[in-house]
């Protein structure tokens, strides 16, 4: 792990937090915040969202979602595939499959959340009892209901650790290896005096040029 190249990606980061792209990263941040005020039903939909990044590109997902709406909480299973297919996602029957098995969560999700004290324990429980929701899935959805410290470990955020030869590109992404390259992104962003959320927004935009959701 070379020094250096720790420096630049710093560098790198640094001067994007000294540019325009702070405001749009800081306006994100205060969305995600408001996000986790909203109903259960709300947040429901966006854990759906979330559903749907997975092997998918989040850019398409967002324009999907928002032609679905609350077609998430009431459409059947063929009905949402239907749907899901004709707005171009690449797994319709299936992600309408979880998403249907997820509807058990509905009215609960924001009572489930407000329960746990610990992020990575809320992690834990959302990747085990959501049927299509990994680590990274599970990540994106708390940042975006606003949960600070958790990070979303997609082939962006490897591409470019992988560029600045932080880390090699792992063939797959288990679990050990997440939480590894979680924690090199914690320290990350400890030296830059900000959180995993708001890192995850500055390497995406520096990998892609936009800053989504």
């Amino acid at each position: 792990m070379g020094k250096h190249n720790l420096e630049e990606l710093l560098a790198a980061v640094e001067k994007l937090k000294n540019s325009h792209v702070k405001d749009v990263v800081e306006t994100r941040i205060k969305e995600f915040e408001e996000n986790g005020k909203k109903p259960s039903k709300e947040i429901f939909k966006e854990l759906c969202f979330c559903i749907l990044t997975a092997n998918f590109n989040a850019e398409k997902c967002i324009k999907i979602s928002e032609k679905i709406g609350n077609g998430f909480l009431n459409l059947s299973e063929d009905r949402l595939a239907e749907e899901l297919k004709v707005f171009g996602h690449r797994y319709p029957k299936n992600r309408a499959k979880y998403i249907v098995e997820a509807r058990r969560h509905i009215d609960s999700l924001k009572e489930i959340i407000e329960n746990f004290k610990d992020e990575s324990e809320l992690r834990k429980w959302l990747a085990e009892n959501v049927k299509g929701v990994g680590y990274k899935e599970a990540s994106h959805f708390l940042r975006n209901i606003g949960f600070s410290n958790l990070a979303i470990i997609d082939f962006h955020i490897i591409d470019i650790l992988a560029k600045y030869r932080l880390i090699q590109k792992p063939k797959t992404l288990t679990k050990r290896k997440y939480l590894e390259i979680e924690n090199l992104l914690r320290r990350i962003a400890k030296k830059l005096k900000i959180n995993l959320a708001e890192l995850d927004l500055y390497l995406w935009y520096m990998e892609t040029g936009k800053i989504l959701k």
